[in-house]
């Protein structure tokens, strides 16, 4: 899982090469590199089809990351001056953001990953913008419990951020990664979660090649993502990737293969 997250590190990283970049991510090239994904990664598959799954994983990786940066920002503006990053990976938000004094940043995650990014930090000799608390944990163990230990308050209000990451989990390991959030959330948390829509692993996951991102998609948004989260103690805003990608100044030019259902990227406060 860790290489997927040197992977989503490298389309940051050409994203931060754009005149007209959405967002900037220093650190993201020494990632990519580090992890042998820069400046060229392993032979692809040429077919057309595949390169166009590519650039959409690629676009919708642009669209989300710039989503997030601006629910943590807002965030930030109402006072919250906790952040928890649920599989962080290879998130940078701690030294590329500006953050308002007294904000601690928690980055959850195992410890193969996040001693590799820590090998990186130090050679980049990057310094965060914040208190920055690495927890290492397995999100199926006891992760609330060892936040706790390293610091977090749940009487304060948490942004909350999960990007890329429910994709990854079954169903009842969703439902528990929620319950677990809103267990440690006070009123006014905000969350901001990223969700596979519907028909994508159909779409992107069928033909995948095995042990690639894709291949390990197996959990999509339901229904009804709004009353989902009500049920949860979370009051729901969604966008589509279009809706976020048009507001961005980055519209997608092709229409909608079907009438496209509520969108995969959310926004949430805590009632």
């Amino acid at each position: 899982m860790w290489a997927t997250a040197v992977g989503v590190a490298r389309v940051r990283a050409l994203e931060s090469e754009r005149e007209n970049a959405l967002f900037r991510d220093p650190l993201a090239r020494a990632f990519a590199a580090a992890g042998g994904l820069w400046p060229d990664s392993a032979p692809l598959p040429d077919d057309e089809a595949a390169r166009r799954r590519r650039l959409a994983v690629s676009f919708s990786i642009v669209i989300r990351t710039k989503f997030l940066d601006d629910l943590v920002q807002e965030a930030s503006a109402a006072g919250v001056r906790q952040v928890v990053l649920l599989g962080a990976g290879m998130d940078s938000r701690a030294f590329r953001m500006d953050w308002p004094e007294g904000t601690r940043l928690f980055e959850v995650d195992t410890a193969v990953p996040l001693d590799f990014k820590e090998s990186v930090l130090r050679e980049e000799r990057a310094v965060p913008r914040c208190e920055r608390t690495t927890v290492a944990v397995d999100l199926r163990e006891d992760w609330p419990a060892a936040l706790a230990a390293a610091g977090h308050d749940p009487a304060a209000p948490t942004v909350w951020i999960a990007e890329g990451l429910l994709i990854y989990l079954p169903e009842d390991a969703v439902e528990l990664l929620l319950a677990r959030i809103g267990a440690r959330s006070a009123a006014g948390s905000r969350m901001g979660l990223t969700l596979g829509s519907r028909g994508v692993i159909e779409r992107f996951g069928a033909d995948a090649t095995p042990g690639s991102a894709a291949s390990l998609w197996v959990s999509e948004m339901p229904d009804d993502p709004v009353g989902w989260l009500a049920g949860h103690g979370w009051q729901a805003d969604t966008r589509t990737l279009r809706e976020c990608a048009a507001a961005y100044g980055r519209p997608i030019s092709t229409p909608p293969q079907r009438e496209e259902r509520p969108g995969g990227l959310i926004s949430a406060i805590r009632r």
